[in-house]
């Protein structure tokens, strides 16, 4: 019966979208401005069933209702109550079911801020999510349905989540990461609405910053996450391998982070509205083409989702439609969106230019990475690889120029900068960070000049930034909640690439055969092995090794594990680690050699937590911009004479 109501939730979810979509698109005649208004409640209507359908398929899983075909090919009566929960998302349908209650939630926070929007734009927005949404939807009931029943033919027991999802990461990561995607849907929105209003101003972008920015920080923590699951649960040591599916996510993040750029240049200046029209149709889309990478079978994962190429079909479609929609959109209503503003080289415009350029670029060479695989297979039968070699060839001189152009950005100023206000701050920063630089990289391993640029690049944006904090907060007691998360952002991007140069050249890594009692190094450590015990735990028995680790006056034992799974038999391995600020050391098992002996697999990584504690860094800046009071209400009269303009009264 509980099934039976998640998906009568589902179709209940579909009609009200269906109808939200049309009043919110079309109904803009005399006489339906009540139709108008009702779009905030079916899009409350759209929250509570997609929650209650969610809630139905938590509800199967947590009494191990194995009568529904989802919940007994993903779960286990055996499988701890957290897992059964997340084993909700740890699927195809189910994660589908999650994005689509996401989307709702998304729809939801915009009602809550009607009132900062007119009625006409505010009811285009909602408009175009509920038509997304009701593709969403159409998608779960007829080809990924999360509530088909096995009856009669009921399991006694479920087959089990896969142990790889049976960790607290990928509780958090898919909700984090689907915030992210799904988040993009709202500038997308805004973009079509402003280009179905006729207006791209800087109201227009100021009222999209603050969602572009939470859509961006959400979609960062999930990579963020999504790499430090990889790195202590697949027992490779690797934070990041340029997998498909890692650049399925990436993409849209490189999008999403161009699109706040020229965002703040639309709003500021009044320029740059087709880079941030384009930008925020690419985000959303390169979200949807992410799906569809995960989701159709084109290729092989531990990330991918294994399904038929009906669905994969059904995506596609979907985003052609998406796609091919907002482009036309784009070409009949964009025209003429042009500023006739003014610019210098030595200008905050200029440097938002490069920036968007060398993100773009980045953008096309892992999209090339990504699909040109697939498309070689699909038109020649054959297969060729693309791996990390060639995505370090473009990403690491890209990466650095960047570096370059987000280190001069505290000292521009719009329009125009005097050359001796940037003189006077590169003969006071930067030789300090090349001295600095240098020193760390000789005192290091002077071998990569690629390594040197890093250290050096990445000290002078900290230092900058962090000089002109202090100016600002001479010269104003208070400084703007925006321009202290830009810094902090950027200050994290630095810290991310200082993580990525050490650890990549720093690290050691040794495969070796040990017995009982065998001692090898670990670059400035010791690691003896003192053996191997049986433990068991709540669904499974595990091999445990147990390794006594010596740093200079520090000792500590690392215990990892090969686990054997009672419900499917799988065979996982569980790495030991000792975590800390400036090292990891990290231990996994091999396979066992015969004798009491192991081959075992040993790291040094220098400075990895750095790569993710960047990218928490800038995650945080972009969520303390939004708390700028400017986009907590509309800010002048000229900003209320917009709104009058596009649309009288309120939202409802």
């Amino acid at each position: 019966m509980i099934a039976e109501l998640g998906q009568l939730s589902l179709a209940l979810a579909a009609c009200l979208a269906l109808t939200a979509a049309a009043a919110g698109l079309f109904a803009h005649g005399p006489g339906t401005q009540l139709l108008r208004q009702s779009t905030v409640s079916m899009v409350v209507g759209q929250f509570v069933f997609a929650a209650l359908a969610f809630a139905a398929l938590v509800y199967s899983f947590a009494t191990d209702d194995f009568s529904v075909s989802y919940v007994a090919t993903h779960s286990n009566s055996l499988l701890p109550l957290p897992y059964k929960i997340s084993a909700t998302w740890g699927g195809h349908e189910g994660s589908f079911l999650l994005w689509i209650l996401i989307m709702t939630i998304w729809m939801l926070l915009l009602t809550l801020r009607r009132d900062n929007y007119p009625v006409r734009f505010f009811s285009r927005v909602l408009g175009t999510m509920s038509l997304m949404n009701l593709g969403f939807l159409c998608f779960a009931l007829f080809t990924s349905n999360p509530f088909e029943r096995l009856i009669p033919m009921t399991p006694v027991d479920g087959a089990d989540l896969n142990p790889l999802l049976q960790d607290f990461g990928l509780i958090v990561h898919p909700p984090l990461l689907y915030a992210g995607y799904v988040g993009l849907s709202v500038p997308f929105s805004f973009a079509v609405a402003a280009l179905l209003e006729k207006r791209v101003d800087a109201a227009w972008a100021r009222w999209s910053r603050p969602w572009t920015n939470f859509a961006w920080a959400f979609l960062s923590v999930g990579i963020a996450l999504g790499s430090w699951w990889a790195y202590y649960e697949l027992g490779w040591g690797g934070w990041w391998f340029w997998d498909p599916v890692e650049n399925a996510s990436f993409m849209p993040w490189l999008a999403a982070t161009a699109l706040i750029h020229s965002l703040a240049v639309t709003e500021k200046r009044g320029t740059f509205k087709s880079w941030t029209l384009l930008l925020a149709i690419a985000g959303f889309s390169l979200s949807l083409l992410g799906a569809f990478i995960v989701r159709s079978g084109v290729l092989t994962s531990v990330h991918a989702f294994a399904v038929d190429p009906e669905r994969g079909m059904y995506i596609l479609i979907f985003l052609g439609a998406v796609v091919g929609g907002s482009l036309t959109l784009y070409g009949l209503r964009a025209y003429g969106e042009r500023a006739d503003v003014g610019f210098k080289i030595l200008s905050r415009e200029f440097f938002m230019l490069i920036n968007n350029v060398i993100l773009v670029v980045s953008l096309a060479v892992v999209m090339w990475g990504t699909l040109a695989p697939i498309g070689y297979e699909a038109l020649s039968g054959g297969r060729i690889s693309i791996g990390v070699p060639f995505f370090n060839m473009f990403f690491v001189p890209l990466m650095l120029l960047l570096g370059v152009a987000v280190a001069l950005v505290p000292v521009l100023n719009w329009k125009r900068t005097p050359w001796q206000s940037i003189k006077s701050t590169l003969t006071a920063v930067l030789p300090v960070s090349v001295l600095l630089g240098g020193v760390w990289w000789y005192t290091t391993d002077p071998k990569s000049a690629g390594v040197l640029a890093a250290l050096i690049i990445a000290l002078w944006i900290v230092f900058t930034h962090l000089l002109d904090l202090v100016k600002r907060l001479r010269q104003s007691r208070r400084l703007p909640l925006a321009y202290v998360g830009m810094s902090l952002a950027h200050i994290g991007f630095a810290v991310s690439v200082l993580g990525i140069a050490i650890t990549a050249t720093q690290s050691v890594e040794e495969d070796v055969r040990m017995a009982p009692n065998d001692v090898t190094a670990l670059g400035i450590e010791e690691v003896r092995f003192l053996g191997v015990r049986e433990v068991q735990g709540p669904n499974y028995v595990a091999q445990q090794g147990v390794f006594v680790v010596t740093n200079g006056n520090r000792t500590f034992e690392l215990r990892p594990e090969k686990r054997r799974y009672l419900a499917g038999g799988n065979i996982m391995t569980e790495a030991g680690i000792d975590a800390g600020l400036f090292a990891d050391t990290y231990i996994s098992l091999g396979e066992p050699l015969g004798g009491g002996a192991w081959a075992v697999r040993l790291h040094y990584k220098p400075m990895v937590r750095w790569i993710w504690l960047g990218a928490l860094l800038f995650a945080f800046g972009g969520m303390l911009a939004v708390m700028d009071k400017r986009y907590r209400k509309l800010r002048t009269r000229r900003d209320v004479a917009i709104k009058a303009a596009l649309g009288s009264g309120t939202a409802g």
